[in-house]
């Protein structure tokens, strides 16, 4: 797999990481033995960056994680996350203590002595906006608990009032051929103050997987059947803020776009990785061989310019107009 460099870190990943939400829970269910299965495969295939959540499955991701990092002693770089786990829950999550207590926490399911990169979950905007959260970190960070943070953010809006904070390395951010902003929006200042992009949702919940069609129904405990319309949380974390029916036409109409010998989630993990701003794609898995299709990206060679004109286009004509949520 080919590398990139982590941002002012200066660290070397794989491009292609892993996301590890399915793995903890809300994706149907995934048993530990198939969890440890696609952890190895994925580092089997390159990729060296696991992104993670307290959250996930209220533990339980990180839980297999550092399960996986005890017996292999791999060199994965881990980036978790916090500021949605209860208890005590908002908003207690973003005082000083809560944000230590989490913070020891993710440390003991992990079993490691600091963690690499922690990130503000997806928390308030006024809450950012305040920073007193980014002191709490930078405090962390001086006492060794954390060795550097960064956000996962909605909006836009989000991500360029974090770039304001002092000692942030990174941000995580959805993008993918429905969800186009962040390259006139982000990429530019991301660069300019060498900030690494984290990006998940590359295949938009699966949609562009080009399996799913308008009948296809997901499990009860599967957040593309219970938040598909933003009921638990941001509506833009399921189908990427498109209506389901909506993101399955926008899929199909996409097919025709495919090079030949690719397919249409090759197409859409090879796009993400056209930029040279995107620091690691964090697709998600539910088993090895999911896994080992995600890192095939990386060999792909770079789509053209030809593409991504008709890939933007599409965007801008089909597709902006039916996001939901903040963007």
């Amino acid at each position: 797999m080919k590398t990139r460099i982590f941002g002012r870190t200066g660290r070397t990943v794989g491009e292609v990481g892993l996301g590890t939400w399915q793995l903890g829970a809300n994706w149907g269910n995934v048993t530990d033995d198939v969890a440890l299965a696609t952890l190895r495969a994925a580092y089997e295939a390159g990729t060296t960056l696991f992104d993670t959540a307290d959250v996930y499955g209220m533990g339980r991701s990180e839980t297999l994680i550092g399960k996986f990092l005890k017996e292999t002693r791999a060199p994965v770089y881990v980036a978790t996350k916090f500021g949605r786990f209860s208890p005590p829950g908002w908003p207690e999550n973003f005082t000083r203590a809560g944000v230590r207590q989490h913070t020891e926490a993710s440390l003991k399911r992990l079993g490691v002595d600091a963690l690499d990169l922690t990130q503000l979950h997806c928390l308030p905007p006024d809450v950012m906006a305040r920073g007193e959260i980014f002191e709490h970190l930078r405090e962390l960070k001086r006492d060794g608990k954390i060795r550097d943070f960064g956000a996962s953010v909605e909006s836009m809006d989000e991500a360029l009032l974090c770039l304001q904070q002092e000692g942030l390395v990174s941000l995580q951010i959805i993008f993918n051929i429905f969800r186009q902003k962040p390259i006139a929006t982000l990429f530019a200042e991301a660069k300019r103050k060498n900030v690494a992009l984290l990006i998940r949702l590359p295949l938009a919940s699966g949609l562009l997987g080009g399996k799913m069609t308008k009948a296809t129904t997901f499990p009860a405990d599967d957040h593309r059947n219970f938040n598909r319309d933003g009921q638990q949380f941001n509506v833009g974390e399921t189908f990427a803020g498109l209506p389901f029916a909506k993101g399955v036409e926008l899929a199909d109409a996409l097919k025709p776009l495919v090079p030949a010998g690719l397919t249409l989630p090759d197409m859409a993990l090879r796009w993400c990785l056209d930029f040279e701003t995107v620091s690691v794609l964090i697709p998600g898995a539910k088993n090895p061989d999911q896994a080992r299709s995600n890192a095939r990206a990386s060999a792909l060679a770079p789509l053209g310019a030809a593409l991504h004109t008709k890939l933007a286009d599409f965007y801008a004509r089909e597709v902006a107009a039916h996001i939901r949520g903040r963007y």
